[in-house]
């Protein structure tokens, strides 16, 4: 069984979708009991990174997920929070993942948000089994989590190389969406369920 988080943070309803198209049980919640007793645990994201932040430390759901043992995947705004720290709202996050999230600077000709198909690269791990060398995938963000020893995958958007993928222990977080980014997407969200 996997749990989605429930913390009122959007994206939710093409998670669910994802998961429904790939016939995998889930359940959406924001119980502890039913998020630790899960096999894995996915926590959706979009939106803003301070008011997602204080719905989860208001549902008492920050502890919860830091102590998880059991695969876990942060989509976006969901990665956003198991970094240190993000520029959006100045808020200090769950402090898995060792970087911090901060704002694109603007550039000519460069637009922010980053929406749209985007190219990985450096990509490395099981999330990524399977996969060609330079997977195509979606993206929609403003904010983006720096290079650091958790990448596990990069993207570049004008002058700015980020962090597309993140793994540290048995936590992931990808930046993009898994679940709006076709095949490749699919094979990504069954390689985290095989986990």
């Amino acid at each position: 069984m996997i749990a989605i988080v429930d913390y009122e943070a959007g994206n939710i309803k093409s998670v669910t979708n994802a998961l429904e198209r790939l016939g995998v049980e889930f359940t959406l919640t924001a119980d502890p009991d039913a998020i630790r007793a899960s096999d894995k645990v996915v926590l959706p994201g979009v939106g803003n990174a301070a008011a997602a932040m204080a719905s989860l430390r208001a549902k008492g759901l920050e502890p919860v997920i830091r102590s998880l043992r059991q695969p876990v995947l942060g989509i976006c705004v969901g990665m956003q929070l198991m970094c240190r720290r993000s520029e959006e709202g100045g808020v200090a996050c769950m402090d898995i993942f060792d970087c911090e999230v901060k704002r694109f600077a603007p550039e000519p000709g460069i637009k922010v948000p980053h929406m749209g198909w985007n190219t990985l690269g450096n990509v490395s791990g099981k999330l990524f089994r399977g996969l060609p060398a330079k997977p195509y995938v979606y993206f929609v963000h403003s904010y983006y989590a720096g290079l650091c020893p958790d990448t596990v995958a990069t993207c570049r958007h004008g002058s700015t190389m980020f962090s597309a993928a993140l793994k540290y222990e048995n936590f992931y977080g990808t930046q993009f969406h898994p679940e709006k980014s076709g095949a490749i997407g699919e094979t990504i969200l069954q390689n985290f369920i095989a986990l």
